[in-house]
């Protein structure tokens, strides 16, 4: 398993370590990620994972964080879904939302 992986999570936000640029969300095909209001983050946002079920183990979030903040789990440890018309619909209003859930 993962270090700090949380169980039985497909995606997790280090949140000391996000400085809610929200460029994974903007990655994520599945609209497994969203942007919610925080008064306590630094730039009033922070990233959430409001879709846990639909991940699909892409780790593009993962890999287009700058700043390591966000983590996937590996194929090994978790089993990820399929992409969906539903999840690349949802992506597509949270894109289009301003990065907000729907």
């Amino acid at each position: 398993m993962s270090a700090n992986m949380p169980e039985n999570t497909p995606v997790w936000v280090n949140e000391h370590r996000c400085k809610a640029c929200n460029i994974c969300v903007s990655y994520c095909p599945a609209g497994v990620l969203a942007m919610r209001d925080d008064a306590s983050a630094v730039l009033g946002k922070m990233v959430e994972v409001i879709h846990p079920d639909a991940c699909i183990g892409c780790a593009e979030c993962e890999i287009h964080c700058p700043d390591f903040a966000i983590m996937v789990a590996g194929r090994t440890e978790f089993k990820f879904n399929k992409l969906t018309p539903e999840s690349k619909e949802r992506a597509t209003a949270i894109k289009q939302n301003n990065f907000k859930k729907v």
